[in-house]
C-alpha cells in the first residue's frame, strides 16, 4: 500500500539525519497521500540505521493505523491535526534540531532580520504559548498540534512553513514531505543566521518594503525568480 509514498517519507526522514537536523531517533517525517488522504509516518523509536521502507507505517486521518508492523511516531497525533486542519499541505516534519530549538526553549519567534529569512518566510517564524498543565497531562499530542494551529490562525501555513513549540522544538511542512524537509533544513539555518545576528547586538526586524521584495520575487503571484516553465 502507497509503496511510492513509503518510500518517499523513508527518504525524508534519512536526508533529516543527513542535514544534522536530527540526531538518535529524534526525529519525524511524515507524508499525505493527496488521493486516499492516508498518511505515512516514522515509526516509533526505530534507528534511522536499520530503517526501510517497508518499516513506514500507514494511518487513516482518524489515527488508526491501515497498514505497518510498528507503531506510529508518539507525534502522529500532532502530524494528523495539521493535515486535518490545513487541506493544503502534503508533509510534515518534526526535528530538534540545534539552533532552531533553542529559539523554541527561549521562547522567542525568529524576527525576519534580512533577505535571507525573507527570501522563505513572510515575517517571523513563531513561536507558540506554553501548554498549560492540563494540555500536558491528557492528549498531549494532540494539544500541541492545537497550539500550532492556534498560533496561525487566520494565517495561510504556507507563507510561513515552520513554528517553534514553545520549551519544545520546531515543527515545519510543505506541500508534499519533501518540501517539509527543504523547509525544516532552511528553518535551521536562518535560526542560526539570526542567533549570530542577536549576538552582535542586532534585533530590529528588515523593513516591511525588504520583505515584501524578497519574498514575492520568490512566491508572489508574479514571481520572478529561477528559470521560467516551458
Amino acid at each position: 500500500m502507497l509503496e511510492k509514498l513509503r518510500v518517499e517519507v523513508f527518504k525524508a526522514n534519512l536526508e533529516l539525519v543527513e542535514r544534522g537536523l536530527v540526531i538518535h531517533t529524534w526525529g519525524n517525517a511524515s507524508g499525505r497521500d493527496p488521493e486516499t488522504g492516508l498518511i505515512v509516518i516514522k515509526p516509533s523509536g526505530v534507528s534511522y540505521a536499520s530503517m526501510k521502507p517497508e518499516d513506514m507505517v500507514v494511518l487513516n486521518p482518524d489515527g488508526t493505523v491501515a497498514e505497518g508492523k510498528y507503531k506510529p511516531s508518539t507525534d502522529a497525533p500532532t502530524h494528523l491535526l495539521l493535515y486535518k486542519k490545513w487541506k493544503t499541505i502534503g508533509g510534515v516534519v518534526h526535528t530538534h534540531s540545534g539552533y532552531a530549538t533553542s529559539w523554541a526553549q527561549a521562547g522567542m519567534a525568529i524576527p525576519a532580520l534580512g533577505t535571507t529569512h525573507a527570501d522563505h518566510f513572510y515575517g517571523e517564524v513563531p513561536c507558540t504559548r506554553k501548554l498549560k498543565k492540563r494540555e500536558i497531562d491528557v492528549d498531549y499530542e494532540l494539544n500541541t498540534g492545537r497550539v500550532i494551529i492556534e498560533t496561525f490562525k487566520g494565517c495561510d501555513p504556507l507563507t510561513v512553513p515552520s513554528v517553534l513549540v514553545n520549551m519544545h522544538g520546531p515543527f515545519s511542512w510543505g506541500t508534499d514531505v519533501n518540501n517539509a524537509v527543504y523547509n525544516a533544513v532552511a528553518l535551521e539555518e536562518i535560526a542560526h543566521i539570526a542567533m549570530n545576528t542577536f549576538l552582535l547586538g542586532h534585533s530590529k526586524p528588515v523593513s516591511k518594503a525588504l520583505l515584501d521584495k524578497h519574498y514575492n520575487r520568490k512566491h508572489g503571484s508574479n514571481s520572478y525568480y529561477g528559470q521560467n516553465k516551458k
